[in-house]
């Protein structure tokens, strides 16, 4: 497996850039093989010219490498999931915010979309994955997961949208034992009702 062109990739870690504009959203025609070892596809061979889907052009690669820290990326895709819906991932609304009717829940998720109030206090690793908002009088939690593309288990690398799915869910804090209240941005499994 491996890329025997003029882009070849440098060391580990490093990724593939847009010559013109730097984006990431680059990608290439490629030739992949069902590897039956693994249980995947393998990339066997690339072709072509690549494309910058940002440009919406062709372009050379350049390889470089990432000048964000993991976290930083993974409140990149945190942040455009929650604002925009943009990703792979399902937005999870629990029976209490359903209870307070339509209007109310439209409302929350668009104070979710709009919260920018991120603090050490609700959001220690600075992943944008947790956020508390008062809303009517109700103290309302988001938090956002990483799952495999099964969702049977937690995602191996979060930084990665290719196996990870996000699951937003916003509930009331009346329905999570919060632990330690609210500190950190933590809390526990649902209560049981």
């Amino acid at each position: 497996m491996g890329i025997l062109q003029e882009d070849v990739a440098g060391d580990i870690g490093s990724v593939p850039r847009c010559k013109v504009c730097g984006s990431e959203r680059v990608v290439r025609n490629a030739w992949a093989y069902w590897s039956t070892d693994i249980g995947l596809w393998e990339l066997e061979t690339t072709h072509d010219q690549a494309l910058c889907q940002n440009c919406e052009a062709t372009t050379e690669l350049v390889w470089s490498c990432q000048e964000l820290p993991p976290n930083q990326r993974i409140r990149e895709l945190n942040d455009r999931f929650r604002t925009t819906g943009q990703g792979c991932g399902s937005i999870m609304l629990t029976s209490g915010i359903q209870e307070m009717g339509g209007e109310f829940a439209v409302a929350v998720v668009k104070a979710v979309r709009e919260f920018d109030d991120f603090s050490d206090d609700n959001d220690p690793s600075g992943e944008h994955d947790f956020g508390p908002i008062e809303m009517e009088g109700e103290k309302v939690l988001f938090k956002i997961d990483y799952y495999d593309p099964t969702l049977q288990q937690g995602s191996e690398n979060p930084t990665n949208e290719g196996c990870t799915l996000r699951v937003l869910t916003i509930m009331l804090a009346s329905e999570y034992q919060i632990w330690p209240p609210l500190q950190g941005g933590h809390f526990s499994s649902p209560n049981r009702r």
